[in-house]
């Protein structure tokens, strides 16, 4: 008969199995849903409750697990603000203005339920730990605890398709698990080079009752960038990329 120590230290290896099993369905669903590195460009649609709409086109760019920038396309008025992000630091680039200027992850550039955050999202895997592993028939639930304070969510519940391995839901919570967010991945799309993905995002929130928001993605292709794209002194130069 087996100890009680000897049990407890059984259910310990058990348990760290399981939670690298998890980490390492994180890593492929990241992986499924966006190369390492690339470029896409995405239409961000902001709806009100009484229809009015606001949108804007940008132009994205991602290295490794940890840098971002994004170029504004449209509309005029903000043709060549660009936004900037490595690690748990961003920043927000206007023309005429002297230098960049500090940005948090909870606020947004664009207004809307779509927080910077989201919108310089990194790999979920960079940003989270995996706490808890869920399965049912045809989904896979990830409970995911952010790594940092600085993480815009402090707890992530993620449902993936089992086969495809590909978000299809995700609730985004407070620390004491109240709901802030509901994030939606619809309409799979083959990008082609191997990229098939949704690509339609919508997103609501209980705390702004009849506002939502869309990111849609019209192209997304891997690419490779010096480290040198993602600085604040190459912030205003983002239109050479395209």
């Amino acid at each position: 008969m087996r100890t009680l120590p000897a049990l407890i230290l059984i259910l310990f290896f058990a348990l760290a199995a399981h939670a690298q099993d998890g980490e390492a369905l994180l890593q492929r669903i990241d992986r499924n849903l966006n190369p390492e590195s690339y470029e896409s460009y995405r239409k961000l649609i902001n709806i009100e409750p009484d229809g009015r709409t606001r949108e804007y086109v940008l132009f994205s760019v991602k290295k490794g697990n940890d840098k971002v920038a994004a170029l504004f396309v449209s509309p005029a008025s903000e043709k060549g603000r660009s936004t900037l992000r490595l690690g748990d630091n961003m920043w927000l680039y206007m023309p005429g203005v002297g230098k960049p200027i500090r940005i948090t992850s909870l606020q947004s550039v664009v207004g809307g339920i779509f927080n910077n955050s989201d919108i310089l999202q990194l790999d979920y895997a960079a940003e989270y730990a995996v706490e808890k592993q869920e399965e049912t028939h045809d989904e896979v639930l990830l409970h995911l605890k952010a790594k940092t304070k600085t993480v815009a969510y402090d707890r992530v519940r993620l449902w993936a398709d089992k086969k495809k391995l590909l978000p299809t839901r995700i609730e985004c919570l407070t620390e004491a698990k109240m709901l802030i967010k509901n994030i939606y991945f619809k309409e799979i799309k083959d990008f082609g080079g191997g990229i098939v993905r949704p690509s339609v995002i919508e997103t609501d929130s209980p705390l702004y009752q009849g506002y939502r928001s869309v990111m849609i993605f019209a192209g997304l292709k891997a690419r490779e960038f010096a480290d040198e794209v993602f600085t604040q002194a190459n912030m205003p130069n983002l239109e050479a990329l395209r």
